[in-house]
């Protein structure tokens, strides 16, 4: 039985794959380690490679920043399969205002800590979501360190992959306003998905797993 990690997204923790059906499985949950100012994704993805232990042959799951990860991981370890969920497999694939932020870094300006009282501002963007869920999602930005949120937030944008392991399976909702379908290809399209369908729509996620782990 392969091994699989769990890796989650931008303001999120492990938390966030509590919905999702992987009890035949052997999983582990990646937490996040605070990283060095100058790492990249593909640096701090090298970190949680010796961090967890991540094998030849494993199996990948990341949701939104923890699909780049995934990519990342991917390109210098032969994992079996990298499933991407509400994410993106290149910087072709990156939205419009990506550029924006890159050209215009505000995040630079803005204290750490002010990143984990932002739900207000960042709620909307990630589709309707019933009152636990909401209540989840305050909890897992608020317990984020500011340190990572701002790093990450950096190395989001500055992420210029523009090459796609093999194994990959891509999986992303009609409906995601963070990460546009329409800028993405060869994808499962969930209907109706948002950029938190991992727990949202959770029935159609793990019926789409289900699927691709048996193969």
């Amino acid at each position: 039985m392969s091994r699989i990690f769990l890796i989650p997204g931008l303001g999120a923790d492990t938390r966030v794959y509590n919905n999702i059906d992987l009890n035949n499985h052997d999983v582990t949950c990646v937490d996040w380690i605070e990283p060095n100012a100058t790492d990249t994704l593909l640096t701090y993805s090298q970190k949680l490679v010796l961090q967890y232990n991540i094998k030849p042959n494993s199996i990948i799951i990341g949701n939104s920043m923890g699909g780049m990860l995934a990519i990342e991981i991917a390109k210098f370890i032969p994992v079996e399969k990298v499933i991407l969920i509400s994410s993106i497999k290149t910087v072709e694939e990156a939205p419009s205002y990506f550029r924006f932020f890159r050209a215009i870094p505000i995040y630079k300006i803005i204290p750490g800590k002010a990143f984990t009282s932002m739900e207000f501002l960042i709620k909307p963007f990630f589709g309707h979501m019933s009152e636990a869920d909401s209540w989840l999602f305050r909890d897992m930005l608020k317990n984020s360190s500011p340190i990572f949120l701002k790093w990450a937030m950096g190395a989001i944008l500055k992420w210029d992959n523009k090459t796609i392991p093999p194994n990959v399976i891509h999986i992303t909702g009609d409906k995601d306003l963070i990460f546009p379908y329409k800028n993405i290809k060869d994808a499962i399209i969930v209907k109706g998905g948002t950029h938190i369908m991992i727990f949202e729509m959770a029935k159609e996620v793990n019926k789409i797993l289900k699927r691709i782990l048996k193969k």
